[in-house]
């Protein structure tokens, strides 16, 4: 395939190295810094980014130009960017993940099993761990996993503690860590009368996240307009 990759940084380096490497010729690496490179290329294929999310408006404007399918995976995003990425699936095939890793996906659907069996018994609490270089917090990833756990609202969001807080209510604890060059992980605790269970996810390198969206830009080829997700690549939303 002719891909554009977005972004110019760490991950957009290793994106066009792995996908050279798999046999697909990437056009370019593309952000707002370098739009004017665009005229230049023939038509790709298909754009992969998860970069930034001011890099959205030209990515949604080439799809539209070009009739090209997009994965994308960048994370921050406000409600009217996630209503355009919807809009744009409607006429174009669009894979959307906040997380590419294979192992996170297969986390998220054991939470949904987990969830429903223990959430009236077991008290549940989020933990997530990322570089120090992170913008967002909490991640894209455990803002997902965080509607597996709370789909209805049915339970307080509390987003780290401190002082006199009190006997704990129906609640969620949610709590980011920063620091150092770690890739990612992601902990659900549930804790029960005398007894525990922990889930975790732990990536030790960003190749997995680089792996999973090459994957998935092979499975969205020749897809019809739609708007697709890990679930679909795992095969868990076949009818």
């Amino acid at each position: 395939m002719k891909l554009i990759i977005g972004g110019q940084g760490k991950m957009g380096s290793l994106l066009k190295e792995t996908a050279q490497n798999l046999g697909h010729t990437v056009l370019a690496n593309v952000d707002t810094s370098n739009l004017d490179v665009l005229d230049t290329l023939e038509s790709a294929d298909m754009i992969v980014d998860f970069s930034h999310r001011d890099n959205l408006n030209w990515i949604i404007d080439y799809v539209n130009a070009h009739d090209c399918a997009l994965v994308y995976g960048t994370t921050g995003l406000d409600a009217d960017q996630k209503a355009q990425l919807v809009t744009l699936s409607k006429t174009h095939p669009v894979f959307f993940s906040a997380n590419y890793s294979y192992g996170v996906a297969v986390f998220t659907e054991i939470m949904k099993v987990a969830v429903p069996m223990l959430k009236d018994s077991f008290d549940m609490e989020l933990v997530e761990t990322h570089h120090n270089q992170k913008a967002d917090a909490p991640s894209g990833t455990a803002k997902a996993i965080l509607e597996i756990m709370n789909p209805n609202g049915e339970f307080k969001e509390v987003y780290g503690r401190h002082g006199l807080i009190g006997p704990r209510q129906k609640e969620i604890g949610v709590h980011a860590l920063r620091g150092g060059t770690e890739a990612g992980e992601h902990t659900v605790h549930f804790f029960g009368d005398n007894e525990s269970i922990t889930i975790t996810h732990h990536a030790t390198n960003r190749q997995i996240f680089v792996n999973g969206a090459l994957k998935a830009a092979a499975w969205l080829e020749g897809k019809p307009a739609g708007l697709y997700g890990m679930p679909d690549l795992l095969g868990v939303n076949q009818a």
